[in-house]
Order: C-alpha cells, then structure tokens, then sequence
C-alpha cells in the first residue's frame, strides 16, 4: 500500500475513533441529564409529600408495621390475634395472595390446556363445549364472576348442621369446604412436598433421553404431583387421619377452605383458563401443517404426533402470553377484597382504617405486587430460554 493511502487510511480510523468517542459521551451525557431530572422530581414530591403530611400531623413512616393491629383475620396461615403486629397481619395477607394465585394458576393452567384442545376436536360436541367456556368466561367481568360464585355456595348450599358429605372424607355447606388430612399434617405437607420435588427431577432426567425437555419437564411434574398425593395419603394411612364431623352448629376435625377462597379461586380458574385455552389454541395452530404430516408418517398415533411433535413447537410461542396470564392472575386475586378474603388489599384496607397511613400501606401492597410478579416473571423466562434453546 502506497503511503500516501495508507496516512489516509490512519486518518480515516483516527477520525472514526472521535467521532464514536463523542457520540458515546452525547449518549452518557444524556442520559445522566435525564436521570438526575428524574431524581430531582422525586426528591422534590417526597418532599411536598413529607411537608404536607406533617402540615396536617399525619404520622408518616413504617413504625406503624410494629404496632398491635387492633383487627383479627378470618383465615390466618400464621397464627394471628388483633394483639399482634400489623407486620404479622401483613404476612398473612402476603400468604393468603400467594396461596389462592398458586393454587389458582396450576388449575387454570389444567383446564386451559383442556379446553384449548377441545376446541380443536374433530368431535362437534366437545368443540361447541370448548367455544362455549371461553366465550362465556371471558365476556364476563371477573368481578362479576365472583360474585355469582360466591352467591352460589352461600345462598344454594345447605347449612353446615346439613352438609353434602363425601363420605366421610369431606363436607361441603355454606361455611366452605371440609375434607380429611393427615393427623400430623405440617409434617406430611414438609413430606410430600419435598418428595414430590425430588421425584419430579429424578422422573423429568429419566425422560430427557427419550424426548424433548419440554416433555420430559411435564412428565416430571405430573409424576412428582402423583409421588406427593401418594406421600400425602401414606401419612394419613400410617398415622390415622382427621376427618370432618359436624358437632352442634360446628365442624371439627379436617381442614377447611373458606367459601370465600372457594369463590376465589374457581372464579380465577375459570377466568383465566378461558384466555389460556386461545393461547393454547393459537400456539397448536401456528405449528405448520408438514409437522402433522410427517408424524403420521412415522408411524405415530395423533396422541403421540400431537405429544412429541406438535405440543412442543406450540409452547415456543405460547410460553411468553402465558406469563403475562400468570402475572394477571395474581394481580387479579386483589378483587378478593369485594368478598370477604383476607389477601394483602384486604389487610391493607383493614390497617389503613386502623392507623390511619394510606399512603405507607399502598406503598407495601405495591411492592408486594411487583415482587411476586417479577418471580413468576423469571421463572416463565427461565422456562422460555430452556425452551428457545431445545432443538428444533
């Protein structure tokens, strides 16, 4: 190369390297611009916040999360009297969300898939079926669905004197749902949960040789759950069970589900598994048809095409709508607050008539939302990179 191109050349490099030097500094010096904006607008409403509140003697702080709460919750999973802390009254709430969204989630999950593939039976029948939960569950408020839920168990169940019995395994009336547990329950709950998720990475690294990750992540889960109902009724087997019996006006003995968290959690089940049904629907339809194709030609049955081949594909593109179902289900569980159970809102709004700190309360019922719902989000994309990277 001649000099004279190659002291151009340098030059040109040497006048590139300045111009991506400035536009780097233009870039940081604007975004430094703009974020010290943003925390000069809230250091300037924390204090009109702060110098209105003590204008008007309204305690500010979260010293009040140390106070008695002065107010007794229905269904406490923590033992909880109105003696003890709003802090405790906050874990309870914080457990009652988290234990119907669970709950909530793993059943509307179930009955979306369901319903996804029934409307997409040959059969008329169950695909006039399949069309008609989703288009009944979804037009409707969920407000709207719980109340007509909870109206249906507290108006059209007997009283508790005169329950519907399962045998003597279970009771059902207007104050909720009684069913058999084991004596030492806490126990066999720790024994069950911990087998069950032992079994189901043991079951899901067994199938991983024979299919896809996907599949074999689902044939771990159901066969962890079926370990933990087995792990569950040994309990109850060797170690006698507590069985419901109605006593006067009472029901003792079992464990009870309100109606209240009945109502809850169908009316979430329902409501959700409408939207996942169509994500389900449209994840199986995006699969082309050759893939239908060339697992019958393999010789495989329509179950197995649709197991191995189809279902799989389909969850690369419906994993990321159903995070976001999962995400509105748990928001969705505030609406508890409009029948009477005892989620983190109805907490709030319990320790707000009592201390009187709306803005502190809102705050932690906030944070709790964006808590959960960003582990559920890490987890789904956890999910969805395990699935991105399978093969296709």
């Amino acid at each position: 190369m001649p000099q004279t191109e190659r002291t151009s050349h340098m030059q040109g490099d040497e006048a590139f390297r300045r111009r991506e030097k400035s536009r780097r500094l233009t870039q940081w010096t604007m975004q430094a611009f703009v974020l010290a904006v943003l925390v000069g607008c809230i250091w300037l409403l924390a204090n009109n916040i702060g110098a209105n509140l003590e204008e008007r003697n309204i305690r500010s702080g979260f010293g009040f999360l140390q106070n008695s709460a002065g107010f007794d919750i229905g269904e406490a999973l923590i033992p909880f009297t109105s003696t003890d802390s709003v802090l405790k009254a906050f874990a309870n709430g914080v457990l009652n969300t988290v234990r119907v969204a669970f709950f909530a989630s793993i059943s509307a999950l179930i009955l979306g898939v369901l319903v996804g593939l029934m409307r997409l039976a040959s059969h008329p029948i169950l695909r006039l079926l399949g069309t008609a939960h989703v288009e009944f569950y979804r037009n409707i408020p969920l407000i709207i669905q719980l109340f007509a839920i909870y109206m249906l168990i507290t108006e059209l169940l007997p009283m508790s004197t005169e329950p519907v019995r399962f045998g003597s395994w279970a009771l059902l009336s207007k104050a909720g749902l009684y069913i058999a547990v084991p004596q030492q329950t806490t126990l066999a709950l720790l024994a069950a949960v911990i087998s069950g998720v032992l079994a189901a990475c043991l079951i899901r690294e067994i199938w991983r040789r024979r299919v896809t990750d996907l599949v074999a992540a689902l044939i771990g889960l159901g066969g962890g759950a079926v370990v933990m109902i087995l792990v569950w009724c040994l309990f109850g087997v060797v170690g006698g069970w507590s069985k419901p019996v109605v006593s006067g006006f009472m029901t003792e003995g079992g464990s009870a589900l309100s109606p209240e968290f009945l109502a809850l959690w169908l009316g979430l089940t329902t409501f959700t598994s409408a939207a996942i049904a169509e994500i389900v629907r449209a994840g199986v339809l995006a699969v082309s048809g050759g893939q239908w194709d060339a697992g019958m030609a393999l010789g495989l049955t329509k179950v197995q095409t649709i197991s191995y081949i189809v279902f799989p594909q389909s969850m690369r593109l419906a994993i990321p709508p159903l995070t976001s179902q999962f995400m509105n289900l748990t928001k969705n569980s505030s609406l508890a607050v409009v029948i009477g159970y005892p989620d983190i809102v109805a907490v709030g709004n319990s320790s707000i008539n009592i201390t009187g700190q709306a803005l502190e309360v809102i705050v932690i019922i906030m944070a709790v939302y964006l808590f959960l719902n960003l582990i559920i989000s890490l987890l789904m994309n956890t999910l969805n990179a395990r699935v991105m990277r399978a093969p296709r």
